[in-house]
């Protein structure tokens, strides 16, 4: 090991990994993914998709879940800036409700690994972003699944600017309340 540092984070299952970069004059090197140094770093995970989006200033894209196909996720940015969430929807946890945030950029190579069971989003604070992540499930639109993204009971401090016009989606302007979530769990929805 030692191509990567993980930090946990006050979420149980939350991890940022920092690769090693390897640069000279030329450019660098690092490994985003070497399954054997995130296996020795107690995240196992079978990935079978990657996708990518492209966003600009003020693009808000979440809070997503998938409800019966949930997805573990490792998170990256390879152009730009993101401020990406994670809210904690486990059943049990005593962090429930909870979120946490994480600042990932192509200058800070940082990912962030999001297990099952998270609602996840982001903010693009840079002109433009390309994001990045791998999953362990494969997409289901009939599936999907999703929170306020200013939920109050919730509370994700988004790092929104003076100058920052915000764009969302019309299903992402539209979501359920974390209340709304709970009960729809609770009647089987």
């Amino acid at each position: 090991m030692g191509k990567i540092n993980v930090e946990t984070c006050e979420i149980e299952g939350l991890k940022v990994i920092t690769p090693t970069v390897f640069g000279d004059k030329r450019g660098y090197f690092m490994e985003t993914y070497n399954q054997n140094d995130f296996k020795a770093a107690g995240i196992d995970m079978d990935f079978v998709q990657d996708n990518q989006s492209s966003s600009s200033k003020g693009v808000l894209r979440g809070l997503h879940f998938q409800k019966k196909h949930a997805q573990d996720k490792l998170v990256r940015v390879i152009e730009g800036e993101v401020f990406d969430v994670a809210v904690d929807l486990r059943d049990g946890s005593p962090t429930f409700g909870k979120w946490y945030g994480v600042l990932l950029s192509a200058e800070n190579k940082k990912q962030f690994f999001i297990p099952k069971n998270f609602a996840h989003g982001f903010l693009v604070v840079s002109d433009h972003a390309e994001f990045c992540y791998k999953c362990t499930d494969f997409y289901h639109p009939e599936d999907e699944g999703g929170i306020q993204w200013d939920d109050p009971d919730i509370g994700v401090e988004w790092p929104i600017t003076e100058d920052m016009e915000l764009n969302l989606s019309e299903k992402d302007a539209k979501r359920d309340s974390l209340k709304d979530f709970i009960r729809n769990k609770k009647e089987g929805v």
